[in-house]
């Protein structure tokens, strides 16, 4: 059934999901690099357009962060989430766009932003912490609890690979279908709210990613506050 739908990308390359989700993420990719051209080209002290949107997007990633990790460190991981939840709401609001898909509702890619998150905040923590006092705080707070603690910090740790990206998958993948049956059903001047709210869903998708995120990069490197 997927092959079948109709996008505009898929008509130049075909409709095989490789190329679909690909293309997809190249059009997603490109949006962001020219509204980082629009908002950089010429800056102003008060913004104003492209870069007054970006500058806002920038202090409301950083708000997110701040209660987790505080501000400094906000600021620290910024890049890497702010660039992730860029790339996962333009890719969700690229699937309510009818002739396009997002690539965010295949389960492949999702998982990608995962591992990503996954293998960076590990990489933060043993860095910050060092290799044994990282892995060390999986044993719980008392030697005795170690062999019950450990395994199941292990499997806590990998269990989050699943849950972000089958979340995001699951929900864009539902808001897909959800708008493919609402278009055979009404023509797609009439189901406006619908659009509306799949517009919501993508913005909650994308700031939750964006949040667990924080979470998951304050509890590896801030070892030391969980500890007192």
């Amino acid at each position: 059934m997927e092959g079948r739908l109709f996008t505009f990308l898929g008509s130049i390359g075909g409709h095989g999901q490789e190329w679909i989700i690909l293309s997809h993420f190249v059009l997603v990719v490109g949006v962001i690099f020219l509204l980082a051209r629009a908002s950089t080209k010429k800056m102003q002290l008060v913004p104003t357009g492209t870069q007054n949107v970006l500058e806002a997007y920038i202090q409301g990633v950083v708000s997110i962060g701040k209660d987790s990790m505080g501000e400094e460190n906000a600021r620290r991981y910024l890049p890497l989430i702010g660039s992730l939840g860029l790339v996962i709401f333009l890719s969700n609001m690229t699937g309510v766009i009818p002739g396009f898909e997002s690539p965010t509702a295949n389960i492949n890619f999702t998982l990608s932003l995962a591992l990503i998150v996954f293998i960076y905040y590990n990489y933060v923590g043993i860095k910050k912490n060092g290799f044994v006092n990282y892995f060390k705080h999986f044993m719980g707070p008392m030697p005795i609890l170690a062999p019950l603690m450990f395994p199941i910090e292990i499997i806590s740790h990998f269990s989050r690979i699943i849950s972000l990206s089958f979340r995001l998958f699951g929900s864009v993948r539902g808001d897909d279908m959800f708008l493919m049956v609402l278009l055979m059903l009404v023509p797609w001047l009439v189901p406006l709210a619908g659009f509306f709210m799949l517009a919501a869903f993508g913005v909650l998708q994308a700031f939750i990613f964006m949040i667990l995120t924080y979470v998951y990069i304050a509890g590896s490197v801030m070892m030391e506050h969980e500890d007192h």
